[in-house]
């Protein structure tokens, strides 16, 4: 009977979390109340800006105004959302209310009980508990909503659809060996991927080819040393392995790889067995916050012992490479010293 129970509690919170549509960050469309979530910014502001271009289409006497929710005062948003003398639609956004002050909390729920008529309210949550609440009205139906999930981006596929979407919204046309070619060269920060879209469409005239990606960003794409050690840490040797190979076939320097595998195994091996929040622990070791929740995502199937195996290869290899590089500085000073006119 208790597992009955439970279970018909949690198919409670399921259909009170479906109670509004959950749809995609390219899929947003007006409402009453706009809820965006989800740790991906990028995703976010592209989605506040479809919304905001959409309804600017629609009426364009539109009227934007925007809040933050931790810095937020009685009273800001029910002025805003009041009818004016003219009647122009408004789109209200509302950023940081993962953050959001207890004034903003309480007008946001009252407003949530009746909604001005011709405004959207775009509220921007990135995650965690602050403001639970309102988020559980917005979900449970109040104020005819929709919620907007922007959640990380992690499967090349994903990714390869988001740019292929950027390319399709500005009415550009990109190959598929383009479009794989330029994710490999920006698949550890979707900003960046974004803005490498951006720029091919407005400097790059025609279909964007694998050429055209080469031409504009050939050294990220030949050299990618992050894509390597990224996939290799994660266990994905074969895509490493394929990596790896393209990347040498290129031309590419091995010394960088083997410093972007040293670099992201020594912040691991710093952030292992550190307990306590991202910010604090980012503090204690002179790490951005960001580096050590990537860290603790790299190390999930790690042991100590494999991080040490793993430290003290990538050493045996720098020491190896920079011996190399020397033999070759010789080598070369050598061959000066007997022909000093380079064989002219």
């Amino acid at each position: 009977m208790a597992a009955r129970s439970g279970a018909a509690r949690a198919g409670a919170t399921r259909t009170k979390a479906a109670a509004i549509p959950q749809l995609s960050w390219n899929e947003i469309r007006p409402a009453p109340i706009v809820l965006v979530t989800g740790a991906e910014t990028v995703l976010a502001e592209r989605a506040s800006a479809m919304l905001r271009d959409f309804l600017r289409s629609e009426d364009p006497a539109l009227e934007v105004s925007d809040l933050e929710a931790d810095g937020y005062r009685r009273g800001e948003l029910l002025t805003l959302a009041s009818p004016s003398l003219f009647g122009e639609p408004r789109l209200i956004r509302v950023s940081a209310v993962e953050r959001a002050s207890d004034d903003f909390l309480i007008d946001a729920l009252e407003y949530l009980e009746q909604t001005a008529e011709g405004t959207t309210l775009l509220l921007r949550h990135a995650g965690g508990q602050r403001g639970k609440k309102l988020l559980d009205a917005v979900r449970a139906g109040s104020g005819a909503g929709v919620e907007i999930v922007c959640a990380e981006l992690k499967r090349e596929s994903e990714k390869q659809d988001f740019a292929a979407a950027e390319f399709r919204a500005a009415g550009r046309k990109i190959d598929a060996r383009a479009l794989r070619a330029l994710v490999a060269a920006f698949a550890d920060d979707l900003a960046e991927l974004s803005a490498a879209c951006r720029q091919l469409i407005a400097d790059a005239p025609g279909e964007i080819t694998e050429a055209v990606v080469g031409r504009y960003y050939g050294g990220r794409v030949e050299t990618n040393a992050f894509a390597v050690a990224d996939a290799a840490i994660a266990g994905r040797h074969g895509e490493a392995l394929v990596a790896l190979r393209h990347a040498l076939d290129s031309g590419a320097d091995p010394v960088p790889m083997v410093a972007a595998f040293a670099m992201k195994v020594r912040t691991m091996a710093k952030v292992s067995g550190v307990r306590g929040g991202g910010p604090q622990v980012a503090s204690s070791l002179g790490l951005a916050p960001w580096q050590v929740d990537r860290a603790r995502r790299d190390l999930a199937g790690w042991t100590d012992e494999g991080l040490q195996r793993a430290i003290e290869s990538l050493a045996a290899t720098d020491v190896h490479l920079h011996h190399a590089d020397a033999g070759e500085h010789q080598a070369s000073r050598q061959a000066h010293r007997r022909d000093p006119q380079g064989g002219q």
